[in-house]
């Protein structure tokens, strides 16, 4: 795959991140859902960068130490 890695500084990258890799997988919001055990809207919420409290304290703790989230696929 020759996809520039995705660099999360926020939910709106993590979800632009999660939807590429479910749309490279061919799974449907539903399907990886159900895979996953979270409910659908949970995903849908995820993938439109909707940040939930434990994100942004983890995206804040993780700037804070100076690390940074890379996110690609497996085989990297």
């Amino acid at each position: 795959m020759s996809m520039a890695p995705f660099r999360v500084h926020n939910a709106r990258d993590l979800g632009a991140a999660v939807r590429y890799f479910r749309a490279e997988a061919h799974l449907s919001q539903a399907l990886l859902a159900e895979q996953a055990g979270v409910h659908r809207t949970y995903l849908s919420d995820l993938e439109q960068g909707q940040a939930t409290a434990a994100l942004d304290r983890l995206v804040r703790i993780l700037s804070e130490l100076g690390v940074r989230i890379t996110i690609g696929p497996a085989e990297w």
